[in-house]
């Protein structure tokens, strides 16, 4: 289950030698404060020095400790192969999602310098409590995975690494018996992530992590629900753990469609199951170290992730947090439920409820291959279905409009959300629909947005000085006249489709007017299937504030 790899002493290394690895280790870390964009950001470069400072401290304190007490350092090669299946997984997605979101390519030097902090942590970590270090692919995957979800800002980048050393400390340090072995309770990457998390929350300062931008951008690949099932399918196979993938999935996305049809809107906005969210469920809370043993108490291990995440999207939502933590605080606490899940599983009285099918193989690699392919098979309806894809009508402003016409309160605070993010990247047109989503909802109480605050006279200037006409009026009589007020309003330019049309996808690649007139009538904006939008007129063309 754990996977499988060779373990064989390599070297003997004395005093002096483990200090010279942890030291080339060290200065190797230290190096990165070099590269051109931290040498000049002063908090970014002490960020590594005072990491690189650290582990040359602790290394000489170790090894000096050792040399006198006489001790023999070792290092022995164990190469596991759950660690290397599941670094290339990441690795695979890292490099795809990158492709289509610069950032991730432009953090691969922080990436490395992670990794290089990574090793020496663990390694020094090993040596002070015991003689043997275990050399391998361990540190990596908990590099990648916590690179998936959470980055801080450069002049904070130095609670990237306390993150980092929790984690290795909660390994080395917070285990249990299980199945008669002292393991490790929680996951190395999930246990930090989710105690950051909490603080984040608490204090008050999630805009000091790329956060909510990572959640928002890893949507911005084609069909990149497809490519993440495909990168995970033999981690799933192999550790048998697609049992706990899918019913995760299928727990969250029958929530969704309750919901929709409860209330005529998504519960997620954009998707029935967020791509982020979907990495969780793939790249995150599956390590099969930490979760149930038994294939029955693996589905209701991804059950019960799935609902909380639903439960903690919600309350966080509630509380004026950004949501994106909703897949990562409750890891650690499923994580101390795996024992009792397994011996409910294995109770009679629970075991009995679960119908027995001919010829359905319980464990082994038969069992991790029948639920892989079960998963396949459901992931190929939900596709079908178009539960996950780029498709999701959610995505598209026409549906917002019409569910805010209706009187959808959320709806329309999600859509005023819309269109200031429309606004921002340059859509005119955006910026006074956003005005007067502002201004309305202002005048009808709460404005349910989650983001930002109502703001309709930035918005209308905003969209005034992108030479929108409207909106240079509208800003006016936002001034001057008495409510209720009349405002124009106008439908898009053609210049405005490239901006407003990709929803919450990446930037749109055919820009020509038959192409964007296609997609428009595909999401359903009014009069694009009959005919050509004008690009610009006496109501809605160019105009500058003076």
């Amino acid at each position: 289950m754990a996977g499988s790899g060779t373990d064989a002493p390599v070297a003997r290394l004395s005093p002096r030698g483990c200090c010279g690895l942890v030291a080339i280790l060290a200065l190797s870390l230290g190096a990165f404060s070099l590269l051109d964009g931290i040498r000049q950001n002063t908090p970014f470069r002490w960020s590594f020095l005072g990491a690189c400072l650290l582990l040359l401290l602790w290394g000489g304190v170790t090894c000096g400790s050792a040399y006198a007490k006489g001790r023999r350092l070792r290092i022995t090669i164990r190469v596991r192969r759950q660690h290397v299946v599941q670094a290339l997984a990441q690795c695979a997605f890292l490099l795809y999602w990158g492709w289509y979101w610069r950032p991730v390519y432009d953090a691969a030097p922080l990436i490395g310098a992670q990794l290089v902090f990574a090793y020496a942590f663990d390694m020094l970590l090993c040596w002070s409590r015991r003689d043997t270090y275990t050399l391998g692919f361990g540190p990596v995957p908990v590099i990648f995975s916590i690179n998936l979800f959470l980055w801080f800002a450069d002049d904070w980048f130095y609670l990237q690494f306390l993150l980092i050393g929790l984690g290795f400390l909660a390994k080395e340090l917070i285990r249990w018996n299980k199945n008669g072995e002292r393991v490790h309770i929680f996951n190395p990457s999930s246990f930090p992530l989710a105690i950051f998390s909490l603080a984040l929350i608490l204090t008050g300062t999630s805009d000091i992590t790329w956060g909510q931008d990572i959640a928002t951008a890893q949507f911005f690949p084609p069909q990149v629900y497809l490519v993440l099932f495909l990168v995970a399918l033999p981690g799933q196979y192999l550790f048998g753990v697609a049992s706990m993938t899918m019913s995760a999935v299928v727990v969250t996305y029958v929530f969704g469609l309750l919901y929709f049809g409860v209330t005529g809107v998504y519960f997620f906005y954009d998707s029935y199951v967020p791509i982020a969210v979907f990495l969780g469920m793939h790249l995150l809370f599956t390590d099969p170290s930490t979760a149930p043993r038994t294939q029955l108490g693996r589905l209701m291990f991804g059950a019960f992730y799935g609902l909380s995440t639903v439960a903690l999207y919600a309350l966080l939502s509630r509380a004026g947090v950004p949501p994106f933590y909703d897949k990562l605080l409750q890891v650690p606490v499923l994580n101390l439920s795996i024992q009792l899940l397994d011996r409910v599983a294995q109770s009679t009285r629970v075991s009995g409820l679960v119908p027995a099918f001919p010829g359905w193989p319980t464990a082994g690699r038969r069992s991790n291959l029948a639920y892989t392919a079960l998963w396949g098979v459901v992931f190929l309806l939900m596709s079908v279905a178009q539960a996950v894809g780029d498709r999701h009508p959610g995505q598209w402003v026409p549906f917002w409009q019409g569910a805010c016409d209706d009187g959808q309160i959320s709806a329309c605070g999600y859509l005023a959300d819309m269109q200031s993010r429309f606004c921002d990247s340059g859509s005119g047109w955006a910026c006074n629909e956003s005005g007067m989503l502002d201004a309305a909802l202002v005048a009808g109480g709460p404005s349910g947005r989650r983001f930002g605050r109502p703001d309709a006279g930035g918005a209308f200037a905003r969209g005034c000085d992108l030479g929108y006409a409207p909106a240079c009026r509208n800003l006016t009589r936002l001034a001057t006249a008495r409510p209720p007020v009349a405002f124009d309003q106008t439908p898009p330019r053609l210049e405005d489709f490239p901006i407003v049309l990709r929803g919450t996808k990446g930037p749109i690649g055919d820009h020509s007017p038959e192409a964007l007139l296609a997609r428009a009538c595909s999401q359903g904006w009014p009069g694009t299937c009959a005919g050509p939008v004008p690009a610009r007129d006496e109501d809605n063309g160019d105009a500058r504030r003076e």
